[in-house]
């Protein structure tokens, strides 16, 4: 791994742990020498990208990082042309909205909106790439590939985590199943297959005049909240976001403007 992927390395680590971590824990976690680490931190701090509160305390990124993927999201028209559709869905439906986009072989989070101002409250804490296996926007952009793309990459990413929900699909074969009733009704539902106690339902985001999944949109909440019979009477507003989307920034730089892989 040379110097440029390690420094990366180290900002994607810290960007998942908000409060910080050591330097042995960096080093064995990404498994640099510790000197290497060291050396990497230093320059990292002296960029102004991560910062130590005192000396051998933990690092921790610093608002730089933040500032930038702020910036980016504002010349790529996200907070112009997309964020007010998420905030208008999230006040009509009450509960977390979440936009991911098709980025190679991942779908990563990039914007949400939270509806939910009283009561119970559901936040993600999850890193920027969505989890395929057990995830609605997961399964949302499986149900636009084929059957062998779609298992190459959730075998790739993993899946079966001791962490999942307690209704998560533990085998490729249960994954399936989910990915398929997704196909059919044209938008994936889940019930505490990620998360105990939390439901959420998403739908693909299809490039305009095609089937290409350029993303996804999904609306989660509690369970108590986004029953079974709920997500299905939610099912035309979340088509109707998802196509302005389509409709509003598919050419924007946030979304793949290549060619894919055969879809669905």
């Amino acid at each position: 791994m040379h110097t440029p992927d390690r420094a990366i390395s180290i900002i994607e680590l810290l960007s998942k742990n908000a409060l910080g971590l050591p330097l042995s824990a960096i080093a064995d976690e990404l498994s640099i020498p510790r000197s290497a680490t060291h050396r990497l931190l230093a320059d990292l701090r002296e960029e102004g990208y991560v910062r130590q509160e005192y000396e051998g305390g933990t690092y921790r990124l610093t608002a730089k990082v933040v500032a930038f993927g702020f910036t980016f999201l504002g010349a790529a028209g996200v907070t112009a042309e997309i964020q007010p559709i998420l905030d208008r869905l999230a006040e009509r439906t009450g509960e977390l909205i979440v936009l991911a986009v098709v980025d190679g072989e991942r779908l990563l989070r990039v914007a949400k909106a939270q509806g939910a101002r009283r009561g119970l409250l559901y936040h993600q804490d999850e890193g920027p790439e969505v989890y395929l296996a057990a995830t609605s926007n997961g399964h949302a952009w499986l149900s636009c590939l084929d059957e062998e793309e779609a298992l190459q990459l959730v075998a790739k990413q993993g899946y079966n985590r001791p962490i999942d929900g307690p209704t998560a699909p533990k085998t490729l074969r249960d994954i399936l199943k989910y990915v398929e009733a997704t196909r059919a009704r044209g938008f994936a539902k889940i019930s505490e297959t990620y998360v105990a106690g939390t439901s959420a339902m998403a739908a693909p985001i299809f490039r305009p005049g095609t089937r290409r999944a350029i993303g996804t949109l999904s609306i989660a909440g509690p369970l108590l909240r986004m029953t079974d019979e709920h997500m299905d009477s939610l099912a035309p507003t979340l088509f109707a976001s998802a196509a302005e989307i389509a409709e509003a920034g598919s050419e924007l730089a946030i979304f793949e403007q290549a060619p894919s892989a055969a879809v669905r």
